[in-house]
């Protein structure tokens, strides 16, 4: 269920911990080269963003994402990010 945290809506804080969720379903597998770039530049943008609204509100960030080449495609560009495969 989504969460909102100072004007942003964050797919889920996790029970138990001050964790926020960000859930991206996109089929990026399925993507070609130039797709795949275009859809990680314009991601990392916002996963940094929300991350950092999350942190100055005192909840931990975490992304999920569909799919390995997903994940590693956007630590390529942030490795400080916290990816988890999902599978959804």
């Amino acid at each position: 269920m989504d969460v909102l945290v100072d004007g942003k809506r964050f797919d889920a804080l996790q029970v138990g911990v001050p964790v926020l969720w960000e859930i991206k379903t996109d089929r990026f597998d399925t993507y070609n080269a130039f797709l795949r770039n275009q859809v990680v530049i314009k991601q990392l943008d916002e996963l940094q963003r929300e991350r950092e609204l999350a942190e100055a509100c005192g909840y931990g960030f975490v992304v999920g994402v569909s799919s390995a080449a997903h994940r590693t495609a956007l630590l390529k560009l942030d490795p400080t990010l916290d990816i988890v495969v999902t599978g959804c």
